[in-house]
């Protein structure tokens, strides 16, 4: 028994199967690395029995204890009845995730109850998975954040045209800040994926004891070759597309750069990669006649990174692990971006991306890429070496153990 590896429990709001967005990716390859390395960890999630089952071999890949708790399915309407939650004290989101059926389950877990062995360190994935645990029972805490939340709203409520859904969102920003002020005291650690993300923990909600960890790739998956030398010209945009942060996004890029694009190449052609496109954005691509493809759910998105010439990143709010930066880096696809795409993320315009804060610079960036086969290739090699030598999610998850070990051994 003395040599036995200490336990980390990590808890998680989503079953991680499929990894179809970005903060599913970075947690998947954050427990990639920690398996085999100085932790025994068990993983817990909602999942049923039947879906455990299907997944098995995926999930065996993220943990050496599987014990996931079984939710009721939440029905087609979820996302309006929701809004039932708007006069709640906590944010929509995270009022809308509680579940009794979650709480307890963790709390027998992190008492060591029901045959379990009690952990020497939890993990908490984003903060509204702490909603779900009650009392830590002296375990020592960890929260991994991939993002500030209220910063995510704040923007959202910059943005919004409407009235009434500004004053929603300048409301629950308000709710959002609390929780997330409330929540971060909670732990002995709190990790965050970016410096800036860090800071802002550390002036807005009085956050001292917190950790960074960078973005990491896995490498192997997403291997490099050049762009696309010849053929249509193409771009690409990667992204969960029912998170509102890239709704927004899309429609900013239909509405005020693609034409500008098409003018001066006209067979220029765009895919959205991603779940869940909005039947709005999809019929507004079809009236006006678009060259525009939305793909929905993918099992793999490098196909379509490797035929693209481009891929754009139009976000205007920010937020989530920007994951789709350092995958087209890597594959070789050169990025334009706003600054918000790339906001927190070590890396330079003209060396690494191109940056276009306007309609027009973000256009014009994009016409070069397409025209000059010699700055794609430039772009594209400097970018793959750039993450090769910094961002290995090998690398990553080393980091990531190295903060829990300390959390769990700190007085």
């Amino acid at each position: 028994m003395q040599n036995r590896k200490p336990r980390l429990l990590f808890i998680s709001q989503r079953h991680l199967v499929p990894a179809d967005s970005g903060g599913k990716i970075r947690t998947r390859d954050v427990l990639m690395g920690l398996k085999g390395g100085a932790f025994e960890v068990t993983l817990t999630c909602p999942c049923s029995p039947a879906q455990a089952a299907a997944d098995k071999a995926e999930v065996d890949k993220l943990c050496d204890h599987f014990a996931p708790w079984t939710e009721e399915p939440q029905g087609r309407w979820h996302h309006l009845t929701r809004l039932r939650h708007v006069l709640s004290s906590l944010p929509i989101p995270v009022k809308s995730e509680d579940s009794a059926a979650a709480r307890q389950h963790i709390d027998a877990l992190l008492q060591g109850r029901d045959g379990t062995d009690k952990p020497d360190v939890v993990v908490v994935d984003f903060p509204h998975a702490g909603l779900l645990v009650n009392d830590f029972h002296g375990v020592p805490a960890v929260l991994f954040t991939h993002n500030v939340e209220a910063e995510i709203f704040r923007r959202h409520a910059k943005v919004a045209s409407n009235p009434l859904v500004r004053a929603l969102w300048r409301n629950q920003t308000r709710k959002m800040e609390l929780f997330e002020r409330d929540e971060m005291s909670r732990y002995r650690t709190v990790i965050a994926i970016a410096e800036r993300d860090r800071e802002a923990f550390a002036n807005d909600y009085g956050v001292r004891n917190s950790a960074t960890i960078p973005t990491g790739v896995n490498l192997d998956i997403y291997s490099h070759q050049l762009p696309p030398q010849d053929g249509t010209p193409t771009l690409m945009f990667s992204g969960s597309m029912d998170w509102l942060a890239n709704i927004d996004a899309m429609e900013y890029f239909m509405d005020e750069v693609w034409s500008k694009v098409a003018a001066q190449v006209p067979d220029a052609q765009f895919t959205v990669i991603g779940r869940n496109p909005p039947e709005r954005l999809v019929q507004a691509a079809r009236e006006r006649k678009l060259n525009w493809t939305f793909t929905g759910f993918v099992e793999s998105v490098q196909p379509y990174i490797r035929a693209s010439q481009v891929s754009v990143i139009p976000l205007r709010v920010g937020g989530g692990t920007r994951l789709k930066v350092y995958e087209s880096m890597a594959m070789g696809c050169p990025v334009v971006s706003t600054s918000i795409g790339v906001e927190g993320l070590p890396i330079h315009h003209g060396q690494h991306y191109l940056c276009g804060d306007t309609a027009d610079d973000f256009a014009n960036h994009i016409v070069a890429l397409l025209r000059s086969r010699d700055q794609r290739n430039q772009l594209s090699q400097q970018a793959r070496q750039y993450v090769e030598e910094n961002f290995s999610h090998q690398g990553v998850a080393r980091i990531f153990e190295q903060i829990c070990l300390k959390a769990r051994s700190a007085n």
